[in-house]
Parts: structure tokens; C-alpha cells; sequence
């Protein structure tokens, strides 16, 4: 699949899987993209707040989300029917390119990517029900090859097409569902590649837009 780093598209974790406090995210990580952010739209009301971005090993940007809703934490029983929230991963198309270092090839990024990264995310806030602490790495591990597996066949059954409003325009966007939540990819008329992930808030109902001044959410 071709895919950006492999930085997950997640808040900072402390340990126990907490996410970090919001204070520890800043606007600043934001500020050097060269590509444009994107959220949800204005038909959105709630609150909104930012996560973390994914650089490569010079600093140059690749990718970054954007929280909407509740800030969730990681899902167990007593939290799992009240979280609301979706989360929109903005992913840098770039082309085949040589890494900051000059040794190796750094693949393309695609729609694939973005479904991966989303899909990560929404397992970086699922913890299953009567799981052991001790078993939780391993299974992150596992979910997340599958997660890897799904993006890159976004053509198969696990996927259906979901039409979207981006900046107005009606975007076919591949969505899946699963126990955990729903993930969805597609690409903009901006040349970037958009995922989401979320839960308890329905996915068919959410239109994206370009964010117009990120420093809004410092």
C-alpha cells in the first residue's frame, strides 16, 4: 500500500492509554504544513480541537487531525454508548520521493493512507471489554496489520461508497463500519487525501471543509 510514516493519527498517549492533557497539543505543529487542514463544516457545531501532526524526518508535514465533539477516551464499558465524536485526518498527496537522508525511496501517498491512518486512530481509543492490560499491546498489533489489510483493498466488501459534501462538492468517500466504529477515506479537489473516524455520531449526516485559519484552534 502506498502510505505515508507510520505515525499514528492519535493524541499523545501517557501511560495507561490516557490521552495526554490538550494543553500538551498546539498549533504550532500545524503552522508549517504546505498543504491545507481540513474539519468538519460549519453545519458542525460543536466543540473542536486539535491532535497531533506526522512529520517526516526533516520536519516536512505529512499529515495531521482534527478533533470534533467529545474528546474520547480509550472505550471500555462504562464509556463506550456515551462518547460522540469524529476525528478528520488530512493526509499530504505527495509523490514518489527520496527520504530527507538520501537512502531509500519514500512511497506515494493515497487514499489507502488516509484510510489506514483513520483506521489506526479509531484503535488507538477501543479497548475490548474484559481485556487484560497485559494482552492489550499485542492485540493493537494484530488489529492494526488488519486495519493495514482493509486500506490497502479499499475495491472489497469490507468497503462501501458513501457520497459526501468536501468544500460544497458532493465526494464519493470509502466507508466502512465495525464493533469499534466507522472509517472513511477519500481525496479533495485540493489535492489532499481526507479519512474520519469516529463514534456515536453518524457519519452519513458529516460534510468536510477546508479549515481557513488553523491558528482559530490555538
Amino acid at each position: 500500500m502506498e502510505t505515508t510514516s507510520g505515525t499514528v493519527a492519535q493524541a499523545p498517549a501517557t501511560e495507561g492509554g490516557q490521552q495526554a492533557p490538550a494543553a500538551w497539543r498546539t498549533v504550532d505543529g500545524y503552522l508549517p504544513a504546505t498543504f491545507p487542514w481540513y474539519g468538519l463544516d460549519e453545519a458542525f457545531t460543536g466543540p473542536r480541537w486539535l491532535m497531533q501532526v506526522g512529520a517526516a524526518a526533516d520536519g516536512t508535514v505529512e499529515h495531521g487531525s482534527i478533533g470534533h465533539g467529545e474528546e474520547p477516551s480509550v472505550r471500555h464499558e462504562s464509556t463506550e454508548d456515551r462518547e460522540r465524536f469524529a476525528v478528520v485526518v488530512t493526509v499530504a498527496a505527495n509523490p514518489v520521493r527520496h527520504s530527507p537522508d538520501g537512502t531509500g525511496v519514500l512511497e506515494a501517498t493515497s487514499v489507502s493512507s488516509a484510510a489506514w491512518l483513520a483506521g489506526v486512530g479509531l484503535l488507538s481509543f477501543t479497548w475490548p471489554g474484559q481485556m487484560d492490560h497485559s494482552l492489550r499491546d499485542s492485540w493493537l498489533d494484530q488489529q492494526t496489520e488488519t486495519a493495514w489489510v482493509l486500506a490497502d483493498d479499499l475495491s472489497g466488501p469490507d468497503w462501501s461508497t458513501l457520497s459526501l459534501p468536501v468544500d460544497g462538492v458532493p465526494t464519493p468517500f470509502h466507508y466502512r463500519e465495525s464493533e469499534f466504529g466507522w472509517v472513511l477515506a477519500g481525496s479533495t479537489e485540493t489535492g489532499v487525501h481526507v479519512g474520519a473516524y469516529g463514534r456515536g455520531m453518524s457519519a452519513y449526516g458529516l460534510g468536510f471543509a477546508m479549515i481557513k485559519d488553523i491558528t482559530t484552534y490555538a
